[in-house]
Protein backbone atom coordinates (compact mmCIF):
# COMPACT_ATOMS: atom_id res chain seq x y z
CA UNK A 1 0.00 0.00 0.00
CA UNK A 2 1.41 3.01 -0.93
CA UNK A 3 2.00 5.57 1.91
CA UNK A 4 0.76 8.87 0.76
CA UNK A 5 0.30 11.26 3.78
CA UNK A 6 2.66 12.07 6.44
CA UNK A 7 1.79 12.53 10.28
CA UNK A 8 3.15 14.98 12.72
CA UNK A 9 2.94 15.03 16.59
CA UNK A 10 5.24 17.22 18.82
CA UNK A 11 5.89 15.89 22.13
CA UNK A 12 7.14 18.04 25.58
CA UNK A 13 8.69 15.33 26.96
CA UNK A 14 10.54 12.51 25.44
CA UNK A 15 8.91 9.57 27.50
CA UNK A 16 6.02 10.49 26.00
CA UNK A 17 7.58 10.30 22.55
CA UNK A 18 9.11 7.43 23.53
CA UNK A 19 5.85 5.58 24.18
CA UNK A 20 4.54 5.93 21.15
CA UNK A 21 6.78 4.80 19.39
CA UNK A 22 6.63 1.51 21.36
CA UNK A 23 2.97 1.67 20.67
CA UNK A 24 3.53 1.67 16.90
CA UNK A 25 6.33 -0.60 17.32
CA UNK A 26 3.92 -2.94 19.30
CA UNK A 27 1.83 -3.21 16.16
CA UNK A 28 -0.86 -1.10 17.74
CA UNK A 29 -2.19 0.66 14.80
CA UNK A 30 -2.64 -1.98 11.91
CA UNK A 31 -0.45 -1.10 8.35
CA UNK A 32 2.42 1.15 10.41
CA UNK A 33 5.82 -0.51 10.90
CA UNK A 34 8.53 0.92 12.85
CA UNK A 35 10.38 1.61 9.37
CA UNK A 36 7.61 4.45 8.83
CA UNK A 37 8.67 6.15 12.10
CA UNK A 38 11.13 9.13 12.16
CA UNK A 39 12.30 11.03 15.25
CA UNK A 40 12.81 14.64 15.57
CA UNK A 41 14.78 16.03 18.32
CA UNK A 42 16.74 19.30 19.08
CA UNK A 43 19.70 17.32 20.79
CA UNK A 44 20.61 13.68 20.74
CA UNK A 45 19.40 11.18 22.63
CA UNK A 46 21.22 7.85 22.75
CA UNK A 47 18.34 5.67 23.90
CA UNK A 48 16.91 6.55 20.08
CA UNK A 49 18.41 3.30 18.67
CA UNK A 50 16.89 0.87 21.54
CA UNK A 51 13.12 2.55 20.80
CA UNK A 52 13.54 3.05 17.04
CA UNK A 53 16.07 0.17 16.39
CA UNK A 54 18.85 -0.29 13.86
CA UNK A 55 18.78 2.16 11.03
CA UNK A 56 21.09 1.71 8.08
CA UNK A 57 23.80 4.13 7.48
CA UNK A 58 24.77 4.69 3.91
CA UNK A 59 27.49 7.40 4.75
CA UNK A 60 30.22 4.87 4.51
CA UNK A 61 29.54 3.92 0.74
CA UNK A 62 29.96 7.26 -0.54
CA UNK A 63 33.31 7.63 1.77
CA UNK A 64 34.35 3.99 0.48
CA UNK A 65 33.33 4.96 -3.09
CA UNK A 66 34.72 8.83 -3.09
CA UNK A 67 38.23 7.18 -1.94
CA UNK A 68 38.48 4.62 -4.63
CA UNK A 69 37.46 7.57 -7.15
CA UNK A 70 40.30 9.42 -5.50
CA UNK A 71 42.51 6.94 -5.52
CA UNK A 72 41.97 5.44 -9.46
CA UNK A 73 41.93 9.98 -10.49
CA UNK A 74 44.85 10.02 -8.33
CA UNK A 75 46.92 8.07 -10.53
CA UNK A 76 45.39 8.73 -13.44
CA UNK A 77 45.15 12.50 -13.31
CA UNK A 78 49.50 12.82 -12.21
CA UNK A 79 50.44 9.73 -14.69
CA UNK A 80 48.63 11.65 -17.66
CA UNK A 81 50.36 14.94 -16.84
CA UNK A 82 54.03 13.29 -15.94
CA UNK A 83 53.07 11.35 -19.58
CA UNK A 84 52.44 13.93 -21.49
CA UNK A 85 54.71 16.92 -20.05
CA UNK A 86 57.49 16.75 -23.34
CA UNK A 87 58.78 12.87 -22.35
CA UNK A 88 61.83 13.38 -22.17
CA UNK A 89 63.88 10.35 -20.98
CA UNK A 90 66.58 11.18 -18.95
CA UNK A 91 69.50 9.10 -17.52
CA UNK A 92 67.37 5.98 -17.14
CA UNK A 93 64.71 7.91 -14.49
CA UNK A 94 61.08 6.88 -14.67
CA UNK A 95 58.78 8.77 -17.03
CA UNK A 96 56.14 8.28 -14.25
CA UNK A 97 57.76 8.04 -10.52
CA UNK A 98 55.62 6.08 -8.62
CA UNK A 99 57.34 6.40 -5.49
CA UNK A 100 57.38 10.28 -5.49
CA UNK A 101 53.39 10.17 -6.86
CA UNK A 102 52.34 7.52 -3.68
CA UNK A 103 51.92 11.17 -1.44
CA UNK A 104 49.84 12.84 -4.25
CA UNK A 105 47.40 10.05 -4.93
CA UNK A 106 46.99 9.53 -1.26
CA UNK A 107 46.12 13.66 -0.83
CA UNK A 108 44.10 13.04 -3.79
CA UNK A 109 42.42 9.72 -1.87
CA UNK A 110 41.49 11.63 1.39
CA UNK A 111 40.23 14.68 -0.58
CA UNK A 112 37.85 12.67 -2.78
CA UNK A 113 36.49 10.56 0.37
CA UNK A 114 35.96 13.89 2.37
CA UNK A 115 33.89 15.42 -0.20
CA UNK A 116 31.71 12.41 -1.22
CA UNK A 117 31.55 12.62 2.62
CA UNK A 118 29.80 15.73 2.60
CA UNK A 119 27.99 15.62 -0.33
CA UNK A 120 26.65 12.19 0.61
CA UNK A 121 25.24 13.51 3.84
CA UNK A 122 23.63 16.36 2.03
CA UNK A 123 21.86 14.41 -0.48
CA UNK A 124 20.68 11.73 2.73
CA UNK A 125 19.81 14.38 5.16
CA UNK A 126 16.98 15.91 2.43
CA UNK A 127 19.48 19.18 3.25
CA UNK A 128 19.67 19.63 -0.68
CA UNK A 129 15.85 19.50 -1.21
CA UNK A 130 15.01 21.79 1.91
CA UNK A 131 17.23 24.39 0.27
CA UNK A 132 15.68 24.14 -2.93
CA UNK A 133 12.25 24.14 -1.46
CA UNK A 134 13.00 27.23 0.53
CA UNK A 135 15.09 29.23 -2.53
CA UNK A 136 11.96 28.74 -4.60
CA UNK A 137 9.68 30.27 -1.84
CA UNK A 138 7.50 26.84 -1.56
CA UNK A 139 6.46 26.73 2.28
CA UNK A 140 6.81 23.87 4.25
CA UNK A 141 3.24 22.41 5.61
CA UNK A 142 4.71 20.01 7.97
CA UNK A 143 6.61 22.14 10.14
CA UNK A 144 6.74 22.99 13.63
CA UNK A 145 9.09 25.62 14.95
CA UNK A 146 9.13 24.54 18.52
CA UNK A 147 10.64 20.94 17.38
CA UNK A 148 13.73 23.32 16.57
CA UNK A 149 14.13 24.74 20.22
CA UNK A 150 12.61 22.14 23.36
CA UNK A 151 9.85 19.35 22.11
CA UNK A 152 9.81 16.26 20.43
CA UNK A 153 8.86 15.56 16.93
CA UNK A 154 7.33 11.62 15.61
CA UNK A 155 6.69 11.70 11.98
CA UNK A 156 4.91 8.84 10.58
CA UNK A 157 4.47 8.09 6.94
CA UNK A 158 0.81 6.33 6.79
CA UNK A 159 -1.68 6.21 4.06
CA UNK A 160 -4.75 8.60 4.53
CA UNK A 161 -7.53 5.74 6.89
CA UNK A 162 -4.81 5.53 9.20
CA UNK A 163 -4.87 9.43 10.15
CA UNK A 164 -7.43 9.22 12.81
CA UNK A 165 -6.22 6.11 14.86
CA UNK A 166 -2.47 7.51 14.74
CA UNK A 167 -3.75 11.00 15.98
CA UNK A 168 -6.04 9.00 18.80
CA UNK A 169 -2.83 7.29 19.52
CA UNK A 170 -0.52 10.56 19.90
CA UNK A 171 -3.33 12.84 21.43
CA UNK A 172 -3.25 9.34 24.37
CA UNK A 173 0.58 9.88 24.68
CA UNK A 174 0.05 13.52 25.51
CA UNK A 175 1.15 14.93 21.75
CA UNK A 176 1.03 18.92 21.95
CA UNK A 177 0.14 19.28 18.64
CA UNK A 178 -1.33 16.77 15.69
CA UNK A 179 -0.55 17.67 11.75
CA UNK A 180 -0.59 15.80 8.80
CA UNK A 181 0.08 16.53 5.25
CA UNK A 182 -0.39 14.90 1.75
CA UNK A 183 3.03 13.92 0.38
CA UNK A 184 3.07 15.05 -3.53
Amino acid sequence: MKKNYRVLASFKDFEYAFDAIKDIRSERVMGVSIDDVTLNSPIEHPEIDEVLGHRPVYIARFAFFGALFGLVFGFIFLASAQAGFLVQPVGGKPVIPLVSNTVLIYEMFIFFAVWSIFFGFMIMSGLFKNSMSILFRRKRKLYIESVSVDEVAVIVETDELLIGYLKELFEEHHAVTVKWEKIT
